[in-house]
């Protein structure tokens, strides 16, 4: 995916500085949805956004962090779109946005959001049992060029979750099929990780900050990481996929989206204090310690950016027998 990173504009600045500078502010309680329960890296980046703002001042009124969970947050989506023209209802944008229209999972199409901001993206590593015969990224394109079957592959938590679709973006990468993947899907990446550790399952494809902590203690690998760059932390040392000669960028986008029918006035309050809110210390420190990549875009780039990823995503999801061309 190509992430651009652009925020223009006076009006998104002034509206991050004061409440009358656009002329509108929330005036009650603000809800953060999250299509998940708590202590997930949703809910994780819905409670990182509400202190960023709180604590810095960017908002004037509270704000309340909902969990809908269930249905691959269909729940939470529809819950969203229930309430059209409210600028004070947000929700925590994933690749699910896409990927539950397109395999049919909801009705729901992105388009049905306002978006008003991508926060970060958090990039996939490849990782595998530090006993592996797997040593690096170009033994695991090897070994999955043979014989894709002896390759077990774990992620979280769906078939056609992101971590799936970055195991078949590898595929295509290296001139593979994706419906040849041996994949096995838990309910979060925790338990993918732990079957990786019992030696159940051969490769893991899950978030860095999931990898990090079994790597600096010497239990897990990580043999590529599907980054633009690398990593610092217990992952310097790994290489992207594309100093391997692979072209792969991929991870899972973070943002922000409203319902539909807001006006541009509120869409740039929004813009301009979630922009403020990315540059306050405490959020560039949730960035360095869970791996997260600081990809910003604003609305008008989010809504772009959506809408290439859907097209891609839609040609992976077939390509895994999961989609409809």
């Amino acid at each position: 995916m190509k992430f651009i990173h652009a925020f223009t504009g006076l009006a998104f600045a002034m509206a991050a500085a004061g409440a009358g500078a656009q002329g509108w502010s929330p005036q009650k309680n603000v809800e953060i949805v999250v299509g998940s329960a708590p202590g997930g890296s949703n809910d994780k980046t819905a409670r990182s956004v509400e202190r960023a703002l709180l604590n810095n001042k960017l908002l004037n009124v509270s704000i309340t962090v909902v969990n809908k969970p269930g249905g691959g947050s269909s729940i939470a989506f529809t819950y969203v779109t229930q309430h059209a023209g409210d600028p004070h209802t947000l929700l925590v944008g994933t690749t699910a946005l896409l990927t539950n229209h397109i395999t049919g999972r909801s009705k729901i199409h992105h388009g049905d959001f306002t978006p008003i901001a991508s926060l970060f993206n958090d990039y996939v590593v490849f990782a595998v049992n530090a006993k592996s015969s797997i040593k690096d990224g170009k033994d695991l394109s090897a070994r999955l060029k043979k014989d894709p079957q002896s390759v077990a592959i774990g992620f979280a938590t769906a078939l056609g979750s992101h971590n799936h679709i970055a195991a078949g973006l590898l595929m295509k990468a290296i001139g593979g099929s994706a419906r040849d993947l041996k994949a096995v899907a838990y309910k979060g990446s925790s338990e993918a990780i732990t079957n990786l550790l019992g030696e159940h399952i051969d490769l893991v494809t899950t978030a860095a900050g999931n990898a990090a902590g079994h790597v600096a203690n010497g239990r897990m690998r990580v043999v590529a990481v599907a980054g633009p760059r690398r990593f610092g932390g217990a992952l310097a040392d790994v290489p992207t996929w594309n100093e391997l000669g692979v072209k792969l960028v991929y991870g899972g986008f973070r943002g922000i989206v409203a319902p539909k029918g807001l006006t541009p006035e509120q869409v740039a309050f929004w813009e301009g204090a979630l922009r403020k809110a990315s540059q306050t210390p405490e959020w560039q420190a949730n960035l360095e310690k869970n791996y997260w990549s600081n990809d910003f875009l604003n609305g008008k780039e989010f809504r772009k950016d959506l809408d290439e990823t859907y097209d891609a995503m839609k040609s992976v999801l077939v390509d895994l027998g999961l989609a409809k061309q």
